[in-house]
């Protein structure tokens, strides 16, 4: 009881105090109010922002006098003493050229000036959301020091920060008002497909790097936080519409349109409420991108016979056409002899271009309402309820492109807050919708009109044909193909759409390829700050918890008998304090996750910042930290077939929960069914993991042989065992210093960083054989000549007849990996009301490939960034524009997909805006990458060329 009662004091504590309540109005010099300004009072942790009309009430248990300090963004710190209670006051800020004095909370869970954070944090407000040039702010967080984004289609754009991530990007947390935005499925953000919209977000704070140690092992490469405004601060409805048009090469001028409206009422002090809703429809980058996967830039087209292109989907059917002519001889369709004009390689199918396999359209829907409660009738308790709807069409690119088409995800939120606490939980359920993989649709729509076997016997046989009449193997070819593809459906005609409708219809990968998925995330979250009640310090206590509940029916994960459950848990604590005249200020933060299938981990953080000089404008800070990244739910459980490979999780159970039975073919000699024990084979997920070969290795014996036939000892000798581990969580050790100041009103932030990675998690490819037991070591004479009882070399006649099967698997290297870069910002307001600002960051990896051969690490950005822009608020009476620009090097894209080199790009955006006050309205004119070529951010994705949009903004 004595328990019970102590926990409820600590709850209460921080509201039970007697308060004092000032009212006031911040406004420019020229009376124009200012909304976003940060209030406090000195002397108390507590604060509060102004609402659009530049108004605020703040409440304290403080008795006056006492002084409040006023902070906005491009704006001098002003403070003004208070004498009374109930006091109104009037502000008017000063423009100033300095931005840090801005008030941050994500990087210590926190307020705290942005000059005082222990770690590098970037911060978009009101005033950078209106400059920007980018279609959305979200667009427009491209600008921003540190971040790399990937963007797979028009609505579908993956944010990261120091490196490593694809589109799917796990390392990377996205919060919206403290809800995680990652797919239930997946464990990755979908953009802001179900974010925030342009009209309710206040502010984002974005956190590069390592966080583990406040927010878990999801925070690996970094965190981002996008705050909405509060129905209690900004009230009214305001909309805005856009109108405009995407210019590609591929795709011609389509126009676009992105409509949103908000609604807030604060009904009386205890009770406000709001909704969103938001709406755009335009039409996608193609992605036309045909050069062979494996051979780009070598000229290969379709007129090689064994072209796999890598936006076209279906070429992905490809076997050796001379084991074709020996299962024909089998059953006497060709003569045995015949066998012999067949060539020993491998032909593809004629595949379907993305173009053809989707309706190319962009769409995103998002609705919210919530509704606050403060019992108090003040921000010392409130109770808010959340509820988020998004829906929409994009292009998601993985092991393949998938078409997310009316895929649906929506996020209901409760949570209880105060001034030093909050307790929330939140749920998280998506439905695929009607998505489709557009691999399997090419695949199973060329099935429909005619299946592999049949299509590949009638290529061997007409070849074998065309050379008996004296045809030269490049005329052959083409006669082959040309027979093979009669009766192929046509992109357009009646008989292909109706294959292509049934084919997204059926979950099958063997006959369809629709995606299936009704996952959940069920989360809660607490935090309490000690601050009022401990004085020597600042104490936080916090945890959370996480059930994961996978659900794809059989068709991403092994769920086909029910769905997945898999739990994680954290628990954390910090302490903060200033020394030295407040001079130098400590933190420390440790926390403790634990996961299903894995130990515990604990990730403790250090950091220092020092203020030095006369005014304390100079800041050092230097950090410690250690984190760690739990395996993704994909790393473990996924069993997904995607035509090529077979991408399997390597928990314990899921290896056996995997499953499939694949054809065996003779070979030759046509022995291949009596070493299977038939003609076919079922194969589970420890064959991928534990009797199997690297592909790397299996490529050289395949490369020698073919250089050296009949040397078959030779070509064993390179083959090499996959030896991998089943996935376990990977550690990070970040060391980061900084400096930030203002010298001669020009603000600079300096960092640089090292990482070094242990058991970094990435992919490796194996081919395991479907017959044999693999070896590095093989006695010839063992026997021979029928090698029955020598299950080493029937792997060799495996490989040698197309007889296995590819798996991509989850694991670590045992290599160390390191990381490092710098990063450079400086702004300056000059010339009256010119902002002129640029950034610069140098990112580099060091791994020795060479140990690894097959090992992955997918560093995927550029060495070299710059971005740098120009803009002037007031260029004169209520007109203003921005001029942004950004370039990037050259760098390795790594993925599951494709691998390549992405090339370097300058992109320009610019925008103009006229203020109609009268109307609270703001009209702009904007433009994206203009005059630039079409540039790549995801290798496979499709180019993304020029934006064009006016838009009107009405804000009350």
């Amino acid at each position: 009881m004595r328990c019970y009662l102590l926990i409820l004091s600590l709850f209460f504590c921080g509201i039970s105090f007697a308060q004092n309540t000032i009212t006031g109005t911040v406004t420019e010099t020229n009376g124009q109010p200012i909304p976003g300004v940060n209030v406090k009072i000195v002397g108390d942790k507590g604060g509060t922002v102004t609402d659009a009309d530049g108004k605020f009430t703040l409440t304290s248990k403080l008795n006056p006098p006492f002084t409040l300090e006023i902070t906005s963004l491009g704006h001098q710190t002003k403070k003004v003493n208070v004498a009374s209670n109930n006091q109104n006051v009037a502000i008017k800020l000063v423009d100033s050229e300095t931005t840090l004095d801005e008030v941050v909370v994500a990087a210590s869970r926190a307020p705290e000036r942005v000059m005082e954070s222990p770690v590098t944090i970037e911060r978009m407000g009101l005033k950078e959301i209106k400059r920007t040039a980018s279609p959305t702010f979200y667009d427009g967080l491209e600008n921003m020091k540190e971040v790399q984004m990937n963007s797979s289609s028009l609505t579908f754009k993956s944010i990261n920060t120091r490196g490593f991530a694809t589109v799917a990007n796990t390392r990377f947390m996205q919060l919206v008002d403290g809800m995680d935005n990652s797919s239930p499925l997946l464990n990755f953000v979908l953009g802001n497909m179900i974010g925030v919209s342009d009209i309710d977000v206040q502010s984002v704070e974005l956190l590069p790097g390592a966080s583990s140690a406040l927010y878990g092992a999801n925070a690996f490469n970094g965190i981002m936080f996008m705050n909405s405004k509060s129905p209690f601060t900004y009230q009214g409805i305001s909309t805005y519409l856009k109108y405009g048009a995407t210019s590609q090469e591929a795709a011609g001028t389509n126009s676009f349109y992105d409509f949103g409206i908000r609604m807030a009422h604060t009904f009386n002090k205890y009770f406000a409420a709001k909704a969103n809703f938001t709406y755009m429809q335009g039409t996608d980058w193609f992605a036309v991108n045909y050069d062979d996967k494996t051979r780009q830039g070598e000229g290969i087209t379709r007129s090689d016979v064994n072209y796999d292109g890598i936006n076209v989907y279906g070429d992905e059917a490809s076997t050796n056409i001379k084991a074709v002519g020996q299962a024909l001889a089998e059953r006497g369709l060709i003569p045995a002899a015949a066998v012999n004009l067949l060539p020993n390689y491998n032909v593809s199918r004629t595949g379907y271009n993305e173009v053809d396999l989707t309706n190319n359209r962009a769409g995103n829907t998002k609705i919210d309402y919530s509704f606050y409660l403060r019992p108090l009738g003040d921000e010392r308790l409130e109770v808010i309820w959340q509820s988020k709807f998004g829906f929409g069409n994009a292009v998601y690119q993985g092991a393949n492109r998938y078409y997310l088409n009316n895929f649906y995800m929506s996020q209901h939120k409760l949570e209880v807050k105060g001034k030093n606490f909050f307790v929330r939980g939140y749920t998280t359920t998506e439905d695929g919708g009607e998505s489709y993989d557009m691999q399997f649709t090419g695949l199973n729509v060329n099935r429909k009109w005619k299946d592999d076997t049949t299509w590949f016997g009638q290529y061997a046989g007409t070849f074998v044909q065309a050379t008996l009449a004296g045809q030269t193997p490049e005329s052959a070819h083409i006669m082959s193909r040309k027979v093979a593809d009669t009766g192929r459906y046509l992109p357009g005609t009646p008989e292909f759409k109706n294959a292509f409708n049934t084919v997204i219809a059926d979950p099958d990968v063997l006959t369809g390829s629709k995606l299936v998925d009704n996952s959940r995330i069920y989360h809660a979250d607490v935090n309490y700050n000690f601050r009022d009640i401990i004085k020597y310090g600042e104490i936080q206590l916090g945890g959370s918890y996480r059930q994961y509940e996978l659900n794809s029916f059989g068709r991403i994960y092994t769920d086909d008998q029910g769905p997945i459950y898999y739990d994680e848990y954290g628990v954390y604590a910090q302490f903060q304090k200033k020394y030295l005249e407040d001079r130098l200020k400590f933190t420390g933060s440790v926390r403790y996750d634990k996961s299903q299938n894995f130990d515990g981990s604990f990730s403790p953080r250090v950091s220092f910042v020092y203020a030095g000089g006369a005014n304390k404008q100079h800041n050092f800070r230097a950090s410690y930290q250690t984190g760690f990244r739990n395996p993704s739910t994909q790393d473990q459980y996924i069993g997904f077939n995607v035509g090529s490979a077979v991408l399997i999780g390597s928990a314990p159970d899921n290896l056996l929960r995997y499953s499939e039975t694949r054809p065996v073919a003779n070979g030759s000699p046509a022995v291949g069914q009596i070493y299977a024990g038939g003609s076919s084979v079922t194969i589970t997920g420890e064959n991928a993991y534990q009797n199997s070969y690297t592909r790397a290795s299996v490529n050289e014996f395949a490369a020698f042989l073919a250089a050296n036939p009949g040397n078959t000892p030779g070509a064993a000798k390179l083959l090499k065992v996959t030896n991998v581990s089943n996935v376990k969580p990977e550690e990070v050790q970040a060391i980061e210093l900084g400096y930030r100041s203002q010298y001669e009103g020009v603000n600079i932030d300096l960092n640089g960083y090292y990482n070094t990675y242990n058991n970094f998690i990435g992919n490796t490819v194996s081919l395991a054989p479907l017959y044999g037991t693999v070896s590095e070591t093989f006695d010839f004479a063992q026997g021979a000549p029928s090698y029955v009882t020598n299950p080493a070399v029937q792997t060799l006649h495996a490989l040698g007849n197309g007889n296995f099967r590819a798996f991509q698997l989850y694991t670590n290297t045992d290599l160390k990996i390191q990381s490092f870069g710098i990063g450079i910002g400086l702004s300056k307001r000059m010339f009256g009301y010119y902002d002129f600002g640029i950034n610069y960051n140098y990112a580099q990896f060091d791994f020795d490939q060479a140990k690894d051969p097959g090992f992955e690490a997918g560093f995927n950005t550029p060495k070299h960034k710059i971005r740098a822009s120009i803009g002037n608020e007031k260029l004169f009476e209520n007109f203003g524009f921005n001029v942004s620009v950004r370039w990037n090097t050259e760098y390795l894209w790594e993925s599951t997909m494709v691998d390549g080199m992405i090339e370097s790009a300058t992109v320009l955006d610019a925008q103009v805006n006229y203020g109609l006050p009268k109307l609270k309205s703001l009209l702009k004119l904007g433009a994206t990458n203009l005059g630039g070529q079409d540039y790549i951010q995801v290798l496979g994705a499709g180019a993304i060329g020029q934006q064009y949009y006016i838009s009107w903004t009405i804000n009350p």
